[in-house]
């Protein structure tokens, strides 16, 4: 038997700001709210399904260092051009790590500065 990523852990000072963009982003819904503010969004089927929950947890100050894990994604439903357009009205920010412009991808940024990539269309609705 082997694993599968069940809910990804992303540290944050307001959860709840994070949760309506990653909501929005993912069209996800609040499982679950914990007594310190931290909050957990998924899929409206809820936990266990086919995709990971996203678990923001409450903190004050962010971890030092650059996080090694970031979230890709992809738009099911309109092109790559269209969706990036919808990610920055909803408050993403372009992330400059380096690129050379020639990727196929877009780095970004949450409103709390985490990165994460848009990634040419591949994938279908659930």
């Amino acid at each position: 038997m082997a694993c599968r990523i069940s809910e990804l852990v992303l540290g944050c000072r307001e959860p709840e700001v994070l949760a309506r963009f990653w909501c929005e982003v993912l069209d996800f819904v609040i499982l679950g709210r914990e007594d310190d503010g931290s909050l957990e969004i998924g899929p409206r089927e809820g936990f266990g399904g086919a995709q990971p929950t996203l678990f923001l947890s409450r903190r004050d100050e962010p971890e030092k260092g650059k996080p090694r894990l970031h979230i890709d994604v992809n738009a099911t439903d309109r092109d790559q051009d269209a969706e990036l357009q919808r990610l920055l009205a909803l408050g993403a920010r372009p992330a400059d790590i380096g690129q050379t412009g020639d990727e196929s991808w877009h780095v970004l940024m949450d409103p709390e500065g985490n990165e994460f990539c848009l990634l040419k269309q591949r994938l279908q609705p659930l």
